[in-house]
């Protein structure tokens, strides 16, 4: 999975489909990620002896990474990321529109 916590993305499909954000969470296992302030549901919480009042919480919930481009650190489009390594072998990633490395 070539996207981490803390990128920047735009989804490009689903009902979300141009929205921007930041990945809060990443769940390789499931391919998916959790994007800050997209895909929100609705979740009804009861109350409990801490907080004494049932409420209605938004919450964000995972998409798949096939729905989601990075976001082009040069322009902001969406972009596809490739490995590149050095001479070293050091793995970095590398935004294929523009050839900026992705930090």
């Amino acid at each position: 999975m070539k996207l981490k916590k803390g990128d920047n993305v735009i989804v490009i499909a689903g009902k979300a489909k141009g929205s921007k954000g930041q990945i809060v969470r990443a769940l390789p296992d499931e391919n998916k990620v959790v994007i800050d302030g997209v895909n929100l549901v609705k979740r009804h919480r009861k109350p409990t002896a801490q907080s004494r009042k049932g409420q209605i919480v938004d919450m964000p919930m995972p998409i798949h990474i096939s729905n989601v481009m990075l976001a082009d650190p040069k322009g902001g489009k969406p972009t596809r990321v490739k490995i590149v390594r050095d001479k070293e072998g050091k793995r970095s990633r590398v935004a294929v529109g523009s050839g900026q490395e992705i930090k």
